[in-house]
């Protein structure tokens, strides 16, 4: 088959929620996808920070594999290897006690303000209410987008499910302000990826913390995007050193298998009693085989080491195109997940790199996002920068 025979038969009977580009990739391996036509393609976007390990990384292969011709899925009546190693690891290299596995990482959220609202009725006087930051995105389930907080994610969803308030991103004022005897706790993502690859002032974490501390309230951080090694460390959180009480991660978790996970401090967690949440696929012994094989690449394979000197070698050579291109206003970044905000719309750039073969995105309109896998070489680099400059010479 074509691009253009597997582009028709998607139009013919998929539902139209994606705005999706003109190719079908069939291929992968590392940092390159191949499409149904042959044509090569750099990925500087690693499928939405899911593939943070590149395609078809060996480890994952190899648990995929053996898993699957082990052992496929059991359901959550009964117990498995998988699942109990990896909640083990998650919870080993992180503040928290007790792991809930599910699917995605809208199911991560969706779980942890079902978590934040039942401690809130067992133990803080019946709080439910969440505060959420403007500019953020935790999903696109029913609570997920009553959390998020961008309007259009929301519009043609009413009513909206209540209890939540909205504040500006790295304004602790504001937050503190919005505190009222019904807030359980604060939902934030160290570093806004949806939103535009915003980046807290210093502190901001920690503030945050000690906000939570003096009102009582749950720090509740969404790692969906942050998580599994993007910003430089195993979690973003870890840049601070704060502990928070519930934490979220999905996409980059099991190499391309779905799975989500829920992660809270045993005190908090405790308020998930029999009964009060679940997921027929969540931890599923595939994914978790997956998420495992990540996990040990991730901290014994020099991963996290060498994604943090290509998102130095990375920010560099974007603050090098500033200097030559008026246009490009700023850039800022954390690990491999970078942005160039633009003064004009950059979908025409995304458009021509794709013709380029390159795979970058764009975000809130006027932020080229950059989040390539984590192995991405200099040489690489040096290579996607190449059609990057040409693309924006022509503008």
């Amino acid at each position: 088959m074509t691009n253009q025979d597997i582009i028709d038969l998607n139009a013919q009977y998929l539902c139209t929620t994606y705005a999706r580009y003109p190719v079908a990739f069939v291929r992968g391996q590392g940092c390159r996808l191949w499409d149904a036509d042959g044509k090569a393609y750099l990925d500087f976007f690693a499928s939405l920070a899911v593939m943070n390990l590149g395609q078809c990384h060996p480890a994952v292969v190899k648990a995929v594999y053996e898993q699957v011709s082990t052992l496929t899925h059991v359901s959550n009546l009964h117990h498995t290897i998988p699942q109990a190693r990896l909640a083990e690891a998650l919870c080993a290299h992180s503040f928290a006690d007790k792991v809930f596995f599910c699917n995605s990482g809208a199911e991560a959220n969706e779980a942890a303000i079902k978590l934040a609202r039942k401690f809130g009725g067992d133990k803080r006087d019946g709080r439910y209410e969440i505060i959420t930051t403007l500019g953020s995105f935790h999903g696109r389930t029913m609570a997920a987008i009553a959390a998020t907080g961008q309007e259009k994610v929301r519009q043609g969803f009413a009513p909206i499910l209540e209890g939540f308030r909205y504040v500006p991103f790295d304004d602790l004022a504001a937050t503190e302000a919005a505190i009222s005897e019904r807030t359980v706790g604060i939902l934030v993502e160290p570093v806004q990826g949806e939103g535009g690859v915003n980046i807290p002032q210093p502190g901001y974490l920690k503030e945050l913390r000690a906000l939570c501390d003096r009102h009582g309230l749950l720090l509740m951080l969404d790692e969906v995007q942050t998580g599994m090694g993007r910003t430089g460390k195993l979690f973003a959180y870890q840049h601070e050193d704060v502990t928070p009480d519930i934490m979220t991660l999905a996409k980059a978790l099991g190499g391309g298998i779905p799975i989500g996970a829920m992660l809270a401090r045993g005190s908090v967690a405790e308020s998930f009693n029999l009964g009060s949440h679940g997921s027929t696929f969540g931890g599923n012994a595939v994914a978790c085989a997956s998420g495992n094989a990540v996990m040990n690449t991730l901290l014994n394979e020099g991963v996290l080491e060498h994604g943090r000197a290509m998102g130095e070698y990375f920010l560099g050579k974007l603050q090098a195109l500033k200097a030559k291109f008026a246009f490009i206003k700023e850039v800022r970044g954390r690990g491999l997940i970078l942005g160039a905000e633009l003064d004009r719309e950059g979908a025409s750039i995304v458009d021509a790199c794709l013709r380029e073969g390159l795979l970058i995105n764009c975000t809130v309109g006027k932020v080229l996002r950059f989040i390539p896998p984590l192995i991405v070489t200099k040489a690489e680099i040096d290579e996607g920068f190449a059609i990057i400059e040409k693309v924006l010479a022509q503008q």
